[in-house]
C-alpha cells in the first residue's frame, strides 16, 4: 500500500476517534444500577456552571423522547440520576434493592428540573461502620455501595480497607516480626477500635492472605472512586505505636490508659525526635499503596483516651506538619465526639487545614446549638465544619430517627452566626444497612435551600420507595411511624435505636439491652402494631414490591420487638407479685415472641445472622481461615471482648442483632434457661447457681454454625 494512502487513513481513524464523545463513568453507573436499561435512554452531559463555580448543580429534561441529565461533574451526574429515578420514575434503590430495571416505557419529566448546592463537602460512614457492617464485604458488596454513594452525592467518604498493609509494611520497616506484627493488629471483625487507638490486636493473628486481599480490595476501591468522582479520606498519622515500641526500639511514649478493658496503643509523644521520621515513614507507605489523599482522618485521644502529660498545641502542630509534609494541599478531618477535638490542640491550626465533623448534629450538636448538652458556644471557631447524622450504634437493628430535629436543626444551623463555617453534611453512623428513609433524607438536604415539611417531603419518599401512587393504609402506617421512632425526643436517654429486650441478658425491669442503650418506649406499642396491621392488610397489593416488602418485615419485627419490652414489664410485676400462675404463662408468650420474631426474620437475607456469618467464612481460603474469620464476625455481636472487656467493660450485647438465627440459638436459650430458674425459685426450688450468661455466649461465638 502506498505510504501516503496509509498515512492518511491513519490519520482519518485518529481524527474519528478523537471526535467521539468521552464515555463518561456515568454511564457505565447509570448500565448497573438500572441492571442494562438505560443505555441510550437516558443522556449525560458535562457542562460547569459558568456563573458560579463554587456551586454543584444538575438538571433533569426530556430530549426526544429520552432523559437527558445535565451537571457538572460526574457526581452531579450521578446525583442527577437517582433524582430522576425517585421522582420521575419511581424507583427507589437502597440496600435492600440497590439496582432495579426501567419500566419499558420511559417516564419523562414534564419540565425542567434543576437542584444546586453550594454545600461542596458530603461525607460518609464512621470507622465503626467498617466492623459493625463491611467487615467482611468482597468487592461485589463494595461496588454496589460506591454506586449508592455516587448516586446520593457522597464525594468523601472515609476509607480505611487495607490499612492494616501500611502498618504491616511501616513494622516490617522498623525492625519488627510478623509475629509482633500480627500482636498489634486486630483481626477482621476489629480493625476500627484498632485504627481508632482504642485496642491492640483482639481477633487476630491475621493470615498473610489476609494483607494481600485486602490490599487488593482497596485498590479496586480506591480506583472505582475516584472514577466517580469521590475523593477517599484515608486515616493519617496521628501518633499511635505499638505498646511496646518503648522497649523496643526506644521511643519515648506516651500510656493512654484503656478503654472498655482494653490495654491502648501507646502514644509516640510530639517531642520525641522519631515522631517525625515515623510520621513521613507512615505516609510514604499509605502513598506507595494507594496513593495521596486530599483528606485524612485523625482523632487522637478518642473516646476517653489519656492526654495527660501531653502537650496539645505541640501535639496538633506536629500531626498536622507530617500531613502537610506528605501532600501540602491535604485538610485534616476530625471528629467532634465528647470532649474531642479538643480546643487546646486545634486552635493554634490555620482555617482551612481542618474539616470537624460534628458526629451526632442530630441530638448532641456541638456546631453551637444551645440546647445541646455538648454545647459549644463558638462551635468549632475558625475550622469549616459538617452537619452529620449519627443515627445508629452498633449496627442494631431497629426504626429509629429525628426527622423534624434532622431538617431544622440542619437549617438552624445554616442561619446560625456558627453556620458560616459550615461547608455539608455527613452520614457518620456505626452500622448502615437500615432505616434508609433517614439516609435519603440526610443527603438530599443539601439540595434544598429551603426548609421543607418532613411530613410532605415522607409523601414523595414513599411513592417513589414503592414506585407510584400510595393507598391510604400505606400512608397512615407512615403517619404512625413519623409521629414515634421516627421522630425520637432531641434528648432521650440511650443511643440510637431503642433496643429490643428479646435481645437482652435476661433480668427484670430492665431499661436496656446494652450498656449504653435504652429500651423504654416514649410511645405507646399501639402505634407500631396499628403501623405492622395496615402494612399487612395491603401487602398483597404490593406482593413482589421488593422495597414494600422488606419494609413490612421490618415494620412488623418492631411491633414485635415493643410488644415484647411491654411484656417483660409484665412479667417482671407478676415475679415480684410471686404471681406463679400469670409469670409461668407471661414467660411462655415471651418465649414464642422470639421464635416467631426468627421466622418472620428468617424471611429475609437481610434479617438473618447466615448472611453476616456466610460473608465471614467466604472470605478465608482454609478452613483455619474460615473459622477465624467467622469467630470474629459471630464475637462482634455477641460477647464483643474477653470476659473482662464484656462484662467490666460492657460491650457485651452492645451489637446485639434482632436477626433470625441468633434469637433462636442464643437469646432464646438465654431466657428460657432464666426463666426456668426463677419459676423454681417461684416454686420453692431455687437452685441459688448463678447462670454464666457470658459462657452461653462465647460457647455460641465458638461454634461453627450451619445455618
Amino acid at each position: 500500500m502506498n505510504i501516503r494512502i496509509l498515512i492518511t487513513l491513519l490519520f482519518g481513524v485518529t481524527l474519528f476517534c478523537s471526535c467521539q464523545p468521552k464515555q463518561l463513568p456515568v454511564n457505565s453507573l447509570a448500565e448497573r444500577v438500572t441492571e442494562g436499561t438505560s443505555k441510550d435512554r437516558i443522556l449525560f452531559r458535562m457542562t460547569p456552571e459558568k456563573d458560579d463555580v463554587s456551586k454543584d448543580y444538575f438538571e433533569i429534561t426530556a430530549e426526544d423522547g429520552k432523559v437527558l441529565i445535565v451537571g457538572n461533574s460526574d457526581l452531579s451526574l450521578a446525583t442527577g440520576l437517582n433524582w430522576y429515578l425517585k421522582y420521575v420514575a419511581g424507583i427507589h434503590l437502597s440496600w435492600n434493592n440497590p439496582s432495579q430495571k426501567l419500566p419499558e416505557v420511559l417516564p419523562l419529566p414534564t419540565g425542567k428540573i434543576r437542584q444546586e448546592t453550594a454545600m461542596q463537602n458530603r461525607y460518609y460512614l464512621n470507622y465503626c461502620t467498617y466492623s459493625y457492617s463491611m467487615a467482611f464485604w468482597d468487592w461485589e458488596r463494595w461496588e454496589k455501595e460506591i454506586d449508592w454513594m455516587a448516586l446520593h452525592g457522597i464525594n468523601m467518604p472515609l476509607s480505611i480497607t487495607g490499612m492494616e498493609v501500611v502498618w504491616y509494611n511501616l513494622l516490617k520497616r522498623v525492625g519488627y516480626t510478623t509475629e509482633e506484627i500480627n500482636e498489634f493488629i486486630s483481626g477482621p471483625a476489629f480493625m476500627a477500635w484498632w485504627q481508632m487507638n482504642n485496642l491492640e490486636g483482639w481477633g487476630g493473628p491475621n493470615p498473610d492472605s489476609w494483607y494481600q486481599q485486602q490490599e487488593a480490595l482497596q485498590k479496586k476501591i480506591v480506583s472505582r472512586m475516584r472514577e466517580l468522582g469521590i475523593e477517599p479520606v484515608f486515616p493519617g498519622y496521628a501518633g499511635m505505636v505499638p505498646r511496646n515500641i518503648g522497649e523496643k526500639l526506644g521511643y519515648q511514649i506516651a500510656d493512654p490508659g484503656k478503654w472498655c478493658g482494653f490495654p491502648r496503643p501507646a502514644f509516640l509523644s510530639s517531642e520525641d525526635e522519631h515522631f517525625d521520621s515515623f510520621a513521613a515513614m507512615y505516609y510514604e507507605e499509605l502513598e506507595k499503596l494507594y496513593g495521596k489523599a486530599k483528606y485524612y482522618s485523625m482523632d487522637p485521644f478518642h473516646e476517653g483516651g489519656n492526654t495527660e502529660g501531653v502537650d496539645l498545641a505541640k501535639a496538633g502542630t506536629s500531626i498536622m506538619k507530617a500531613m502537610k509534609k506528605a501532600n501540602p494541599e491535604a485538610v485534616w478531618v476530625i471528629q467532634a465526639w465528647q470532649a474531642n477535638p479538643r480546643p487546646a490542640m486545634i486552635d493554634v491550626l490555620n482555617a482551612g487545614d481542618m474539616l470537624v465533623l460534628d458526629l451526632y448534629s442530630e441530638k448532641r450538636p456541638q456546631w453551637g446549638d444551645s440546647d445541646s448538652m455538648w454545647y459549644r458556644e463558638k462551635g468549632f471557631g475558625k475550622h469549616d465544619w459538617l452537619y452529620c447524622m449519627l443515627l445508629n450504634f452498633g449496627g442494631n437493628v431497629g426504626l429509629h430517627g429525628r426527622m423534624n430535629q434532622l431538617v431544622n436543626g440542619y437549617y438552624d444551623a445554616c442561619a446560625h452566626v456558627n453556620g458560616k463555617r459550615m461547608r455539608g453534611v455527613g452520614a457518620t453512623p456505626e452500622g448502615i444497612e437500615n432505616n434508609p428513609v433517614m439516609f435519603e433524607l440526610l443527603y438530599e438536604l443539601p439540595w434544598r435551600a429551603e426548609r421543607f415539611s418532613p411530613d410532605v417531603w415522607l409523601q414523595g419518599y414513599l411513592k417513589a420507595r414503592y414506585g407510584g401512587e400510595l393507598s391510604p393504609e400505606v400512608m397512615e402506617a407512615w403517619r404512625a411511624l413519623e409521629h414515634t421512632v421516627y421522630n425520637a425526643p432531641k434528648n432521650s436517654p440511650g443511643e440510637g435505636t431503642l433496643e429490643s429486650l428479646l435481645c437482652a441478658r435476661p433480668g427484670f425491669h430492665l431499661d436496656r439491652t446494652s450498656t449504653w442503650g435504652y429500651s423504654k418506649l416514649f410511645y405507646s406499642p399501639d402505634s407500631t402494631s396499628k403501623a405492622a396491621d395496615l402494612m399487612l392488610s395491603v401487602a398483597e397489593q404490593y406482593k413482589g414490591d421488593n422495597n414494600f416488602e422488606y419494609d413490612l418485615v421490618d415494620i412488623v419485627r418492631q411491633s414485635n420487638a415493643d410488644k415484647g419490652n411491654a411484656l417483660l414489664d409484665e412479667i417482671s410485676q407478676s415475679y415480684d407479685r410471686k404471681d406463679k400462675e400469670n409469670f409461668r404463662k407471661q414467660t411462655q408468650q415471651f418465649l414464642e415472641l422470639i421464635l416467631s420474631q426468627d421466622s418472620l426474620l428468617s424471611t429475609r437475607k437481610e434479617f438473618s445472622v447466615s448472611s453476616w456469618l456466610a460473608a465471614a467464612r467466604s472470605l478465608g481460603n482454609t478452613d483455619a481461615e474460615k473459622k477465624l474469620y467467622e469467630w470474629n464476625a459471630s464475637a462482634l455481636i455477641t460477647v464483643w471482648g474477653d470476659s473482662i472487656a464484656s462484662n467490666q467493660g460492657g460491650l457485651h450485647d452492645y451489637s446485639h442483632r434482632e436477626w433470625s438465627g441468633l434469637l433462636k440459638d442464643l437469646y432464646y436459650l438465654r431466657w428460657k434457661t432464666f426463666f426456668e430458674q426463677k419459676q423454681q425459685e417461684l416454686e420453692g426450688k431455687a437452685s441459688g447457681e448463678v447462670i454464666n450468661f457470658y459462657g452461653m455466649e462465647k460457647a455460641w461465638a465458638e461454634k461453627v454454625h450451619e445455618y
